[in-house]
């Protein structure tokens, strides 16, 4: 996160620039990227989540944030999860990059899940997930109201972090809920220059989500992510999905006193998956800037019999589908 204090901040422009900075500074010093199309990102940040998939999965994932304002966040998101053939243990391997005017924020980690039977139906999955932030600050980009700081004199902060952090996935066929801390290591790791630049704080996260089964065709699916930093108010996330057909997805969300967003996706093919939101901001930056776009590509793996697990037993031998039915999370 970027942090003003006293008089210093990014000058993009002369008013819009100013606005940007100090919503940043006003976001409650959230450290995790924010994502809208989080229902299928859950592996990004909570490690509890990479064993509970049926087949190995990539994702990509590119978010363009405020466009029209300079310096907006940008950022790109790699991940994979991979179950284990007992169902019982997965591993993933996540890359963020998180670029904030001047600075550059890219997170790895890699993911260790392990899942009980709680009953026929209800599985709980614990997680691990241990990595580091390499943080990249370029004083050379933008100009700044007060040249003469002495944070200004280092040219540039190049630093790692190391992180570790721990979740928890209880779910179903058709409903699910987690709670995850991406990071524990956050307080007294950055020296006092870094810290003008970077608050760092112990974020938590709680996310669920409800598949109503209204027919062959047609699934629906409302689903919520609160994200809480320490001393600061929760960011609300509410969305809802339609699935039509297994192949087409239809749906809108709520970002409390931020945002509104449209969301759409199209499973193209048994291995393939694509996805696109955009938020138009109900605050006062929505004044100035374009809105946001965001990007989501999915790739599966072991997937091409054209069954899922659940249909196998059922489906008449020598009768595939053409696509699989997704769990829809």
């Amino acid at each position: 996160m970027i942090r003003i204090r006293g008089k210093t901040f990014l000058e993009v422009r002369r008013w819009a620039g100013l606005l940007m900075l100090v919503f940043i500074s006003g976001v409650y010093g959230q450290r995790e990227p924010q994502y809208t199309q989080y229902m299928y990102n859950i592996g990004s940040f909570n490690p509890a989540y990479v064993g509970t998939v049926e087949n190995l999965d990539l994702t990509g994932l590119y978010r363009s944030q405020w466009i029209d304002i300079p310096g907006a966040p940008r950022t790109f998101r790699f991940g994979m999860n991979i179950p284990f053939a007992n169902e019982r243990h997965g591993i993933g391997f996540n890359v963020v990059s998180d670029e904030i005017g001047p600075t550059t924020s890219t997170y790895t980690n890699v993911s260790y899940s392990y899942q009980i039977r709680l009953s026929e139906e209800t599985r709980l999955s614990f997680g691990v997930a241990a990595g580091g932030s390499f943080l990249n600050v370029d004083f050379s980009k933008g100009s700044f109201e007060n040249p003469g700081e002495p944070i200004l004199d280092r040219n540039n902060i190049k630093e790692f972090y190391p992180t570790v952090g721990a979740g928890l996935f209880l779910y179903q066929e058709n409903w699910y809920v987690g709670t995850s801390v991406p990071n524990f290591l956050t307080d007294g790791l950055y020296d006092e220059a870094v810290a003008i630049v970077v608050e760092d704080k112990m974020q938590f996260n709680l996310i669920g989500g409800y598949v109503f089964d209204f027919s062959d065709n047609l699934k629906f699916k409302p689903a919520f992510l609160v994200n809480y930093i320490q001393g600061a108010p929760a960011t609300v996330n509410i969305s809802t999905n339609f699935l039509i057909k297994d192949m087409f997805t239809l749906g809108a969300a709520y970002r409390v006193d931020n945002s509104v967003s449209a969301l759409a996706g199209f499973q193209i093919s048994n291995s393939a998956f694509i996805g696109y939101s955009y938020d138009y901001n109900t605050n006062g930056l929505g004044e100035y800037n374009s809105g946001s776009h965001e990007v989501i590509l999915k790739f599966y793996f072991g997937r091409g019999e054209g069954q899922s697990k659940k249909d196998k037993s059922k489906a008449p031998k020598g009768k595939p589908k053409q696509i699989d039915s997704p769990r829809f999370f």
